[in-house]
């Protein structure tokens, strides 16, 4: 077994004494559960430590590895220049993940390197590590915006290329839980922040690692957690293995959640722990009932962008539409009025496109329907064309726009009701539909609207607001 032991740990700067000058004994537990993760690492003896880091590069799209023989760091961040590292990379580790990687094409590699210096996601762990074990080089990666299920897909790119280089490795899985546990903490408090801290806790604990796919993106953001992803990376490490898990502790004295536990394989293999296949044979399933479920509407759309994305031909309206009429009659909606749509595609819980139009510019609204859908499954600029291997894990929902009105104030929106488009006199505006998850309160609502037309808070803007009617 390549990985002969992981560790889920936090990274918070204050447990360096250095750093801490006495603070650092309010999180005494954890520090003792540190301490024990070291003389672990030590009795181990591993030939890499591949460490996984939030505040290593990030990119929304792409995994950062990285690249080099070797890197240095400090905590002179956080007045302790004194405290320092020097670590060697493992090359041939590195160049073995990014060549599986290639293979497989899967967004992972060394380009776009911004900071050589060790960040603190990575020292934090290094600074117990190093004090009882000074061998064994290093991997350094980010995560990165990418779905869950993507991460979990590295873990197991990570094993395999250790396998096949007969590595020896540790996987340290640094990230912190909430940050708003507590009034008084860095973020303050939100409700979904010990919520977050107790599932994690229980589901790495018992290593119920297809677990981690259940974490909504909302429910991460609004708990403040920046360890998630890392985890997630580790557990696809030990995919289809047993595993023996133990909690060595959990605090939350600073207003942050911070966990250990510890990871080590047994000797069998278990196929029911094949979390990633079983994840998406499950995801499939799902998807396969609401497509047939979903109304004209939504099959129009779906139609359209699979004919276009296999074949790269356009649905002949209305001769396509009559064949995934099935038994129903057509709404005369869709081909006698106009209006503007905007066709919104998810993958796996995240968008992977959006893209419509305020007002009609096609001669009916199933034109309209069927061109925004090839637009947001290949032109949205946020994201890569959708390829055809991802079409059967495609959620799709098709937003009919009512005519926009002119409103006076913020008063007159509803977040769960109401669109709104903010607008300038020089023709900038953004848009942003009702009833999105995540999208809370009207200022909010209004504030991404206002990124997307370019429009700063200080500019004189106006509103407009209206309703739409979606079709899943």
């Amino acid at each position: 077994m390549p990985v002969i032991a992981s560790f889920m740990v936090p990274h918070p700067p204050l447990i360096v004494p250095e750093v801490g000058r006495g603070g650092e004994k309010k999180v005494s537990k954890t520090i003792k559960s540190y301490e024990q993760v070291a003389d672990q690492i030590a009795r181990l003896k591993p030939d890499t430590i591949v460490i996984t880091s939030p505040h290593a590069i990030m990119y929304s799209d792409y995994f950062h590895i990285s690249p080099g023989k070797t890197a240095t760091g400090s905590f002179a961040r956080f007045d302790a220049p004194g405290v320092r590292f020097s670590e060697e990379y493992d090359e041939e580790l590195v160049e073995r993940i990014c060549d599986i990687a290639d293979e497989e094409d899967f967004p992972c590699g060394t380009l776009g390197e911004q900071d050589k210096e060790l960040d603190h996601g990575t020292m934090v762990p290094l600074w117990f590590i190093r004090n009882k074990y000074k061998a064994g080089k290093i991997v350094r990666i980010g995560l990165s915006g990418l779905a869950l299920t993507e991460h979990y897909r590295l873990g197991l790119i990570i094993a395999e290329a250790a396998e096949t280089l007969g590595r020896r490795i540790v996987a340290v899985a640094s990230g912190d839980l909430s940050h708003k546990l507590q009034k008084y903490g860095p973020y303050g408090f939100a409700k979904e922040g010990p919520e977050y801290d107790d599932r994690i806790m229980d589901v790495m604990g018992s290593a119920s690692f297809g677990e981690l796919f259940d974490f909504s993106e909302d429910f991460c953001d609004k708990a403040a957690e920046c360890g998630h992803r890392s985890f997630v990376i580790m557990a696809g490490m030990w995919d289809g293995r047993k595993v023996r898990s133990e909690t060595l502790s959990h605090e939350d004295v600073t207003g942050v959640g911070y966990g250990i536990c510890t990871f080590y394989p047994e000797p069998d293999e278990d196929p029911e722990r094949c979390f990633l296949e079983k994840y998406l044979e499950e995801e499939k399933q799902k998807i396969g009932g609401k497509i047939s479920a979903s109304d004209i509407y939504v099959r129009l759309a779906r139609l359209s962008l699979e004919s276009y994305i296999r074949d790269r031909r356009r649905i002949s309206i209305p001769d396509d539409l009559k064949k995934i009429a099935r038994d129903e009659d057509i709404p005369d909606q869709l081909l006698n009025e106009r209006a503007g749509a905007f066709v919104s595609i998810h993958k796996h819980g995240r968008l992977r496109g959006c893209i419509g139009t305020i007002g009609p510019t096609a001669k009916n609204l199933a034109q309209e329907i069927a061109n925004n859908a090839i637009s947001a499954s290949t032109r949205d600029p946020r994201f890569d064309p959708i390829t055809p291997d991802e079409l059967p894990m495609l959620e799709i929902n098709v937003d009919v726009l009512g005519s926009p009105e002119d409103i006076s104030s913020k008063d007159q929106l509803d977040v769960k009701r109401y669109g709104v488009i903010v607008y300038t006199k020089d023709g900038r505006r953004g848009l942003l539909l009702p009833d999105l998850e995540g999208v809370d309160t009207v200022d909010y609502q209004v504030s991404i609207a206002m990124q997307k037309g370019g429009i700063r808070p200080d500019e004189k803007f106006f509103l407009q607001r209206f309703e739409v009617i979606r079709h899943t």
